[in-house]
C-alpha cells in the first residue's frame, strides 16, 4: 500500500541514526523520500548517508542537531527547507529514558529527559510547523505504552511522554481543518540501544540490560507499521498487543495492573505494595 505516497516527499527523522529512527530513514528513503536525519552521533550521520545513498540512490541531508537546543533545531529545519523546498513529513523520534526511583533521581535527570523527549519535539516542530502547513504535511511523534500506562523507576520517561500526548493532541485539532495530520506512535518492546544507555538517578548511563517478559519487536517492523500509518494519516497508532493490553488494564482494572502486569513490564521481580 502507498507506494507512492511518499516518493519525492520531504521527510525529516530526529535521532535518526540508529533504532525505530535508523528503520525509518531505510523505510521512507526506499518509499523514494527525500530524506533529513538529524542526529548527535557525527561519524554514524556521515557513514549512514552514504550507505543510503550508495544502496538506495537516495538523496539525503545528514544534520548534526542536538534537539534540545532550540537554535540548532532552527538552524537545521532552516537547512533542509533551503535544500529541499520544503517539509512534508516531519518524525520527533530522538528519545532518551532513565531507570532510577523518583526518590533516588536528581532533578538534571529529570530535565534532561525532558530537554530531549518533550522540548526536542516541541523546538523541531515549532519550527517545522510553517512549512507544513503550506504543504498539508503530517507531524508524528513517538511516544510510549507508558504514556497510557506508567513504568516504574521511570517517573521522568512516563512524565515526558504524557507532555508528548497533551502536546501533540492539541496540536492535532488546531491544524487539521489546515489540511495538517497528527498521528502519535506507541510502539511496544523494541531492540535498540535506547534501556541499554538509560541513565541512573545521578545522571551517569547504566548499560545493564533490563529483564523482558514480553516479546520484543524489530526495529523494521515498528518502521513499516508507521510508514503505512503515515500513507493512512492515522491519528494514533498502537503496535503492540502488550501496549493494548496494558492501556485496558491500566484503565479498568488498576490494582491487577498494579500487582501484576506493573512489574512485569517495568522489569522488576516484585509489585509495589499498596
Amino acid at each position: 500500500m502507498g507506494r507512492r505516497v511518499f516518493q519525492q516527499k520531504v521527510v525529516v527523522i530526529t535521532g535518526g541514526c540508529a533504532g525505530i529512527g535508523r528503520a525509518l530513514a531505510l523505510r521512507f528513503a526506499q518509499a523514494g523520500a527525500h530524506i533529513a536525519i538529524l542526529d548527535i552521533q557525527d561519524e554514524a550521520l556521515v557513514a549512514f548517508r552514504q550507505q543510503l545513498h550508495d544502496k538506495l540512490n537516495a538523496d539525503v541531508m545528514a544534520l548534526h542537531c542536538d534537539v534540545s537546543d532550540d537554535q540548532q533545531c532552527a538552524e537545521a529545519i532552516s537547512q533542509v527547507v533551503e535544500r529541499f523546498g520544503g517539509i512534508d513529513l516531519l518524525i520527533n523520534n530522538a528519545g532518551i529514558t532513565h531507570r532510577s526511583a523518583f526518590a533516588d533521581t536528581d532533578i538534571a535527570v529529570f530535565q534532561r529527559i525532558m530537554a530531549v523527549n518533550y522540548f526536542g519535539a516541541v523546538n523541531c516542530t515549532r519550527h517545522a510547523l510553517p512549512s507544513l502547513l503550506a504543504r498539508g504535511g503530517q507531524v508524528i511523534g513517538l511516544s510510549s505504552l507508558s504514556a497510557f500506562a506508567p513504568l516504574l523507576n521511570r517517573g521522568a520517561y512516563n512524565a515526558s511522554k504524557h507532555a508528548l500526548h497533551g502536546l501533540f493532541e492539541t496540536l492535532r485539532m488546531e491544524v487539521r481543518s489546515q489540511g495538517v495530520n497528527v498521528m502519535l506512535v506507541t510502539p511496544g518492546f523494541t531492540a535498540t540501544d535506547i534501556r541499554k544507555n538509560a541513565l541512573v538517578g545521578d545522571g551517569s548511563i547504566n548499560q545493564a540490560a533490563t529483564n523482558l517478559s514480553f516479546k520484543v519487536a524489530a526495529p523494521a517492523d515498528v518502521a513499516d507499521a508507521i510508514y503505512l500509518g503515515a500513507c493512512k494519516r492515522k491519528r494514533l497508532l498502537v503496535l503492540s498487543n502488550v501496549d493494548w493490553l496494558a492501556r485496558q488494564c491500566a484503565r479498568f482494572f488498576p490494582r491487577l495492573f498494579e500487582r501484576w502486569m506493573l512489574p512485569r513490564l517495568s522489569g522488576v521481580k516484585s509489585s509495589p505494595t499498596n
